[in-house]
């Protein structure tokens, strides 16, 4: 139990001036709410270029620290603990204000970032985003909840638009400061970069943010996290390895998987206030808010960490090319996001949500037809398709839950549907990486190379030297047929992720299908 301070809220229908008040009271005085709202979205860009701006990277830092195999864990690492600290920052929030926990997320995170620059190995720098993603999670969980504090229901959609419109010009910035990073300067800078930015924010929200609230308590589920991790942590480790491991040892890995989430699952259905709210998920807006909000993570996932390697690697571009192609899916996010905000009261949630999951299936479609002849041009197109999907899905998801529940419960209800997004990040992440590299396994295997590389030779291809926009060839110790081989090779995996990636935009296409329609937002 933990002491909390707390005040009694308004409900999501009570009269706008009342509760725009109310909420000006609880989360800073009404009159500095757009003071405080440019100091969130400055601390929101701070997770969000984080995102794209080691994407980018990605390729380069492979190159400089090996570990081929490690790619995908370098995300997933991140968004394993991000995952699992975002209900607890969230149960926090709710105890203790949402200030302490916010101001403690984003100095976590600035320290890990400064030792991310410094790792000397591939397993030092996971080590350190393990850490880095405990910070994220209380970011974005404190951003999102601040905002539907201080704003009304009628003006969450235009506040979350705001958001949106940062993570879509800081991630915008991010491939592009990438390339640029790593073209010109060390590739440390990828994570040293935020810093300023941070202290800034830090800054103006002990100025400016304040909160007055009452004293009571509340259940923090710890077990339920430790349940959690273990069990997610066992299912990526089995979904990334499990192709390379003996047949005992993947029944072994099933059997621990099906314990950890019984014992999960049991936890979230008989402990009251355990991890993830599943009470709430009895109202079905939720439930399939929270479901479309993993299987997004999944698409997302997906494009975010295999679009880079493919123009780079495959197609033969330099790493600013490749946030070029990226950045796309920058803009179509904010852009389809502010749309949403607009559509959500006169279309209702589900139609709203609708548009995303049409939008998905045609950029998870462009990515399936992907071809190296296609050009960078064609990544544009696909990942601008999904940025839309991301843009409407994710804002019907959060205002729609927001304005469903009462401020007691909503920093919960908000981290549960950030929650299934990380999770989904997660889970996509690991699975996706296992996929590339089984099928970057059998088909050496399959090969005249076959004994003379390994997986791991993938990476001497990944990084071109030239800043050029035209293709060039990546300068290795490498015979030129080798090289041409292994080109193809990772061609043909990496086709196989997006493939993936196709499915999970169906699924997510069926979902939004599935929202209620009769729903509606006052």
């Amino acid at each position: 139990m933990v002491a909390a301070v707390v005040t009694q809220a308004p409900t999501a229908d009570q009269d706008t001036a009342d509760q725009n008040t109310a909420m000006g009271d609880r989360a800073g005085k009404t009159d500095r709410r757009p003071v405080v709202l440019a100091f969130l979205m400055i601390t929101m860009a701070l997770g969000s270029i984080e995102g794209t701006i080691v994407a980018t990277a990605m390729p380069s830092i492979v190159s400089s620290l090996g570990g081929f195999q490690l790619y995908s864990w370098v995300f997933s690492a991140f968004l394993l603990t991000q995952a699992v600290f975002t209900p607890i920052t969230g149960s926090l929030a709710d105890a203790i204000g949402r200030k302490p926990v916010l101001l403690l997320s984003i100095g976590l995170f600035l320290l890990a970032s400064i030792a991310c620059g410094f790792a000397g190995s591939m397993q030092q720098l996971i080590a350190f985003r393990f850490v880095q993603g405990i910070g994220a999670a209380g970011i974005n969980t404190m951003v999102v909840t601040l905002a539907g504090d201080l704003y009304t229901v009628r003006e969450r959609g235009r506040v979350q638009a705001y958001l949106a419109s940062v993570w879509g010009v800081s991630s915008v910035l991010g491939p592009l400061i990438g390339g640029l990073i790593v073209a010109n300067v060390d590739w440390a800078w990828v994570f040293w970069f935020s810093v300023p930015f941070g202290i800034v924010a830090v800054f103006g929200l002990s100025r400016f943010l304040s909160e007055s609230v009452e004293r009571r308590s509340t259940r923090i589920d710890l077990g339920g996290a430790v349940l959690l991790l273990v069990a997610i942590s066992g299912l990526m480790l089995l979904l990334n390895l499990g192709a390379g491991l003996a047949p005992l040892q993947r029944w072994a890995g099933v059997a621990f998987v099906v314990v950890a989430m019984s014992w999960l699952a049991r936890r979230l259905l008989t402990v009251p206030g355990a991890i993830l709210p599943l009470d709430l998920w009895r109202d079905r807006l939720i439930l399939f808010a929270n479901l479309s909000a993993f299987v997004a993570g999944v698409v997302m996932i997906g494009v975010i960490t295999y679009a880079p390697p493919y123009v780079q690697g495959v197609m033969g571009y330099a790493p600013l090319v490749a946030g070029f192609a990226l950045t796309t899916m920058s803009l179509g996010w904010p852009l389809a996001s502010s749309t949403a905000g607009r559509l959500l009261i006169p279309l209702g949630p589900a139609n709203t949500a609708r548009l995303g999951g049409l939008a998905a299936l045609v950029g998870g479609g462009l990515y399936l037809a992907l071809r190296p002849e296609l050009g960078p041009w064609w990544v544009a197109a696909s990942s601008f398709g999904i940025g839309v999907a991301m843009g409407f899905v994710n804002t019907s998801s959060i205002v729609s839950i927001q304005s469903t529940v009462t401020w007691e419960r909503r920093a919960t209800a908000t981290a549960g549907n950030m929650l299934m997004r990380l999770l989904g990040n997660s889970v996509g992440a690991a699975l996706l990486g296992g996929v590339l590299n089984a099928s970057l396994t059998r088909r050496i295997a399959r090969s005249d190379l076959a004994g003379e590389v390994s997986v791991g030779t993938i990476e001497r291809i990944m990084e071109p030297t030239a800043a050029a926009a035209e293709p060039v060839q990546a300068v290795t110790d490498l015979p030129a047929h080798v090289e041409a081989a292994l080109g193809g090779m990772l061609a043909g995996g990496l086709h196989d992720v997006f493939t993936v990636v196709f499915v999970a935009a169906v699924v997510l296409c069926g979902l939004t299908l599935a929202w209620p329609r009769g729903r509606r937002l006052e």
